[in-house]
C-alpha cells in the first residue's frame, strides 16, 4: 500500500513537472514574439507550420521590406498587421539570437531597412489621418518587437533609439481607442511590465464584444499565460 502510494506520488510529480516544462517551452520567448496571432485565412509572410518560429527556410530575406510594406495595406486589420510584423522580426532579428530558428539568411541591413521604411512612411503620412495612425502603429510595433528580441543579446542593436510604445500610444489616440491596438499595447506593456498593462487589456476586452477576431486572440494569448479574462469582462457588464 505504501509502495503504491509512493509510486502514485512520484508519477504525479513527473506529470506536473512535464506540464510546467511544456508550458515554459510554449512561452519560451519575448511576449510579442512567442505566440502566433490568429489571423484565419488572411495573407501574411510565408510560414512553414503552426509554431511561433516556424519560418520558411528558403524565404529570400532580401524581399522582406517590400513584402511587408505590401502586406500592410490600409484595409488590413491591426491583428493581421501584428502577425506580419511578428514574423518579420523572427526572420530579420530573432533568427540571429535563437539557434532553434531554421533560417540561415541573416542580414542586419534588412532589419534596419524595414524599420527605416516604416518610420519614413509614418513621418510622411497625412497628419491626423487613419493612415498616419496605422503607419505610427506599424513602426512602433515593429520597433518594440525588435527591442524585445534583443533583450539579453550582446553586440546587436536594433531600434534602440525608437520609443515604439509611445508611437503605438499615439496611434491609439488618433483612432480614439482602437481595441486591437489596445491589445497590442497590453502585450508591449508586459516587457518591461508597465502599470498601464491592465488598462490597455481592459480596453481591449471591452472592445472585443463586437470584434470576434480580437476576442479569439485575447483568449488564445492571455489565457495561455494564465490570465483569466472573466473578471475584466465582468467590469463591462
Amino acid at each position: 500500500m505504501v509502495r503504491t502510494t509512493l509510486r502514485y506520488i512520484a508519477l504525479s510529480c513527473v506529470a506536473f513537472a512535464s506540464l510546467i516544462l511544456l508550458r515554459g517551452t510554449a512561452l519560451a520567448g519575448p511576449p510579442l514574439l512567442c505566440v502566433s496571432f490568429e489571423i484565419g485565412e488572411a495573407k501574411s509572410l510565408p510560414w512553414s507550420g503552426s509554431k511561433w518560429r516556424d519560418v520558411k527556410a528558403d524565404y529570400d530575406i532580401k524581399r522582406l521590406p517590400d513584402d511587408v510594406l505590401a502586406l500592410l495595406a490600409p484595409d488590413v486589420p491591426v491583428i493581421v498587421r501584428m502577425e506580419t510584423l511578428r514574423r518579420a522580426t523572427i526572420y530579420a532579428v530573432w533568427s540571429m539570437v535563437d539557434h532553434e530558428v531554421n533560417y540561415a539568411a541573416r542580414d542586419q541591413k534588412i532589419a534596419d531597412e524595414l524599420l527605416g521604411r516604416l518610420i519614413a512612411r509614418a513621418r510622411d503620412a497625412k497628419k491626423g489621418s487613419r493612415l498616419e495612425a496605422l503607419a505610427l502603429f506599424d513602426a512602433g510595433f515593429l520597433a518594440e518587437c525588435y527591442r524585445q528580441a534583443m533583450l539579453g543579446a550582446r553586440g546587436l542593436k536594433f531600434a534602440h533609439d525608437v520609443d515604439g510604445y509611445a508611437w503605438v500610444n499615439n496611434a491609439i489616440r488618433l483612432t480614439k481607442g482602437d481595441p486591437q491596438m489596445e491589445f497590442a499595447a497590453a502585450i508591449i506593456a508586459l516587457e518591461p511590465r508597465r502599470e498601464s498593462h491592465l488598462a490597455h487589456l481592459q480596453k481591449a476586452v471591452d472592445g472585443a464584444a463586437s470584434d470576434p477576431l480580437l476576442d479569439r486572440n485575447l483568449i488564445s494569448y492571455f489565457e495561455r499565460r494564465g490570465t483569466s479574462l472573466a473578471a475584466l469582462r465582468a467590469k463591462k457588464q
